[in-house]
């Protein structure tokens, strides 16, 4: 039995379970408002709403699997990683890309059974963040964030398509741009708090080679957009559209004036817990509004 947890343990650690259970939260609100918009029944979708969660699951567990590989040199330098199994020698890595491989191709494949979009999207968003950002951007520009946040704000366009294939409704592409722009905000405070570990490791974080000043100034820009990308969803509920902006706002205040009462470190801690507030209000008022929807339309 303990040499299964053992191995269940270093699988978990291999595919970064956490950041897969993360991100099944906006998938599953981009699917879950794709049903209310265009007034689906939950039970019409079953098969694709098992097939899009099973999908998601193994194809962002490929792209922890290859980061993993790939950024074992630095993530042996940094507190937080340096434990993964790909830096202790626990997994071998060519065992890990072929983890990558398989899960790649299954969570396509799982996707494809939903729409051919829905799998378009799946390759997209682990491309990006495997050779864009993984292999180009993360190690050489400042700008490596916004790169990444492309592939990290695809759940939510991948739950939506599973159930309809066309992504240019005003509500999806919202909660698109939002989980976007929101990767910002939240990375930054992380590189502050972690700035000796990032500039060990040669990451080239914003706050890192910028600095904080530079940071906060560009975090404000970001938060005006959320402010103003939340307008998006009054097309389809003016609730859904009071709520982001509301969050947004508070965001946004919360950085200017956090930023001139407390020092760096605070500051950056309370964005960061923020942040995490944010999504888990925002993402959660949108599933339970669009359940609600389509329970009382049955």
């Amino acid at each position: 039995m303990n040499q299964i947890q053992h191995f269940t343990n270093i699988l978990a650690k291999t595919i970064k379970t956490g950041i897969i259970k993360s991100n099944l939260i906006p998938m599953f609100a981009g699917l879950t408002l794709s049903l209310y918009t265009y007034q689906i029944s939950i039970f019409e979708k079953m098969p694709e709403i098992i097939f899009a969660f099973i999908g998601s699951i193994f194809v962002i567990g490929a792209a922890g699997a290859f980061n993993n590989v790939y950024d074992r040199d630095i993530d042996s330098i940094m507190k937080r990683t340096k434990n993964r199994p790909t830096v202790t020698g626990e997994i071998k890595p060519k065992a890990a890309i072929w983890l990558g491989i398989f899960m790649s191709v299954s969570g396509i494949a799982f996707l494809a059974l939903t729409t051919t979009l829905a799998a378009l999207l799946g390759f997209l968003g682990l491309f990006f963040y495997v050779f864009p950002y993984t292999m180009w951007s993360k190690r050489r520009t400042v700008y490596n964030t916004e790169i990444g946040s492309i592939s990290g704000a695809m759940p939510p366009l991948i739950g939506w398509a599973a159930i309809y294939p066309d992504i240019t409704h005003p509500a999806i592409l919202g909660l698109f741009v939002i989980t976007v722009i929101w990767q910002m905000p939240h990375f930054y405070s992380i590189a502050i708090r972690k700035h000796d570990e990032y500039t060990a490791a040669n990451v080239p974080m914003l706050p890192v080679v910028k600095g904080i000043k530079r940071a906060y100034i560009q975090t404000n820009v970001y938060l005006i957009i959320l402010v103003a990308i939340s307008f998006l969803f009054g097309s389809l509920s003016i609730g859904l559209m009071l709520v982001a902006l509301l969050l947004s706002l508070i965001w946004l205040g919360l950085s200017i004036f956090g930023y001139k009462k407390m020092d760096s470190e605070r500051w950056a801690k309370a964005m960061f817990i923020y942040s995490l507030i944010h999504m888990t209000i925002l993402f959660s008022t949108v599933i339970i509004y669009s359940l609600m929807g389509i329970l009382f339309d049955l």
